[in-house]
């Protein structure tokens, strides 16, 4: 059974880190997003963020991975309280094994990471980050999983449970990159190309679910 899921609640902005680090994450996600993660200059996230040290980026994180890392896991914790509602909605339906819903709970929350120029720059982040950061182990996309978006990959997993490890996690990932096309295309949801922005949210998301329930194709 598929429940509509909970309106979605703005991101977190309570600034767990130092105003300095999380300017140089802001900065640095949008050039990344911009120029790839090895194109864009630490020297240039740096002047973006107003910091005046050109080494801000060394001082504060140690080395680009390091700050690549720190974007990752400061956008997943921003997207806890999202994802804890929507989890919350879905388990007094009891639609916690429904296969769209969860996807919905992994997606939907994306929506709202909005940068300073109103785009979608962390889609173009996350983008360049899969195709740097490739694993095999269904879920992992770093050294730490949130808590809500760890217990939503496990319930993902479940829904998926005929399907081996690595083809899960394979298809796992082409589904991100599905999603974040559309957040890319439609980085202004000005409606200037005759296609609503959620129309064109909803339609994606069902592509995503029959590619992920799509049985695997018989031995020959």
């Amino acid at each position: 059974m598929t429940t509509k899921t909970a309106q979605i609640p703005a991101p977190d902005t309570s600034l767990s880190l130092a105003a300095p680090k999380v300017a140089l994450i802001l900065a640095a996600e949008v050039l990344f997003a911009r120029d790839g993660i090895e194109g864009a200059s630490l020297r240039e996230i740096a002047a973006q963020a107003g910091q005046r040290n050109h080494h801000a980026v060394q001082y504060h994180f140690g080395s680009r991975d390091s700050l690549v890392q720190a974007i990752f896991d400061y956008r997943m914790n921003q997207m806890e309280s999202a994802r804890g509602a929507m989890l919350a909605v879905a388990e007094a339906a009891r639609s916690l094994a429904d296969l769209r819903t969860i996807t919905e709970i992994i997606f939907r929350p994306q929506i709202e990471l909005i940068d300073e120029f109103g785009d979608h720059s962390y889609a173009g982040f996350l983008t360049a980050y899969l195709l740097r950061y490739q694993a095999r182990r269904f879920g992992q996309f770093g050294e730490r999983v949130a808590p809500n978006l760890a217990r939503t990959l496990v319930l993902l997993r479940a829904c998926l449970d005929f399907l081996p490890e690595h083809v899960a996690q394979r298809r796992l990932v082409t589904a991100c990159f599905m999603f974040l096309n559309i957040l890319v295309i439609h980085t202004r949801d000005n409606g200037e190309e005759g296609e609503r922005f959620e129309d064109a949210v909803i339609d994606t998301l069902g592509q995503i679910v029959a590619a992920l329930a799509a049985p695997l194709p018989a031995e020959t």
